[in-house]
């Protein structure tokens, strides 16, 4: 099987070309952009069987003489959520995909694709249902405007689920933590963001309050990218099954509690007790800052996704939680 992996040096592109790379009967072929150069380290373990950047693949593809693929993921895209140049947002996120997905509708490649959370914005429900879709910013519109052309070209006869004559689907990542995201910066997981605090200050620094919830309340559906891969690959492994999809564990928790499991399993590492919340805040360990200005109006304070179109579309496995996640992925880093 020949695979192309748009974003192979980004954080989930790279972890799902990692896992196929474990198949012996797959081909990979990866794309991307390397101006940040320091991408290059989620590529040395990969088994590609060819490389691209971005700005080459679409002519190269179209021309034929990258030959036929069975399957497409495509995971490159812009995904800062505070970039406003909404040409610049539209031509990477919008623009580019519809051309990739023309190209797999005329060659009957299988199409996976990253769509977003960010499309609910200030919705209180997260349910792939345009009646929930109210994107915060131009990254979420980019993301939503493409599931838009993807449901009118493929509506089922209910006008929701999609009936291709390939397999399509989309998925909606909630917020995605793990491995092989330290080139991502500002925009990396917050579960990151804690480790190097906690490691450079011995503190976390948390937001206040905000939209009535309180210091380190806001919540989030927080979901490990262990299982975004493995949902990834359920789809490929299943290829009578097309849709978009929320893509999250159906449980929102608190950024404390990110913080707290950070906290907890670092200092049990360097073999000290794990504390309650109330007593790392108490020991200065857990810190609150003012919530940033630029960020009113434009913040998800509460993301919880639906997953019972996941569901109902065959995948069964558990989801990490936030504690587990978290001590996988500090043990990692800190292997």
């Amino acid at each position: 099987m020949r695979i192309l992996v748009t974003g192979v040096a980004g954080f989930i592109g790279s972890n799902i070309a990692k896992t196929l790379s474990a198949r012996p009967d797959v081909e990979i072929f990866g794309v991307d952009n390397l101006t940040n150069g320091d991408k290059f380290r989620n590529l040395v373990d990969l088994r590609l069987s060819g490389y691209l950047d971005k700005t080459r693949l679409l002519d190269e593809l179209e021309s034929g003489r990258l030959g036929r693929f069975d399957a497409i993921f495509h995971e490159g895209a812009c995904s800062a959520t505070t970039e406003r140049n909404g040409r610049y947002m539209l031509e990477n996120n919008y623009e580019y995909s519809v051309r990739l997905l023309d190209h797999c509708e005329k060659h009957a490649t299988r199409f996976f694709y990253a769509s977003s959370a960010a499309v609910y914005g200030a919705s209180s429900v997260f349910k792939e249902d345009p009646a929930y879709e109210k994107p915060l910013n131009v990254y979420g519109y980019s993301k939503l405007l493409f599931d838009q052309i993807v449901r009118q070209r493929y509506a089922g006869s209910d006008g929701v689920t999609l009936s291709p004559k390939f397999q399509v689907a989309g998925f909606r990542y909630f917020n995605v933590y793990g491995q092989r995201e330290d080139h991502k910066g500002r925009m990396a997981s917050v579960a990151l963001h804690h480790m190097h605090q906690f490691k450079e200050s011995g503190k976390v620094k948390l937001f206040d309050g905000c939209d009535g919830y309180p210091a380190g309340g806001q919540m989030r559906d927080f979901v490990s990218v262990d299982d975004v891969v493995a949902v990834n690959l359920h789809f490929l492994d299943n290829p009578g099954i097309s849709g978009i999809f929320n893509l999250g564990t159906g449980r929102a928790e608190a950024f404390n509690e990110i913080a707290r499991s950070v906290v907890g399993e670092l200092r049990k590492r360097s073999g000290l007790p794990e504390l309650s919340l109330e007593q790392a805040v108490a020991e200065g360990l857990i810190e609150y800052i003012p919530f940033p200005e630029d960020l009113i109006g434009r913040y998800q304070s509460f993301t919880q996704a639906d997953i019972s179109v996941l569901r109902k579309a065959g995948y069964t496995a558990a989801f990490k939680s936030v504690a587990e996640g978290v001590a996988d992925y500090v043990r990692h880093i800190d292997s």
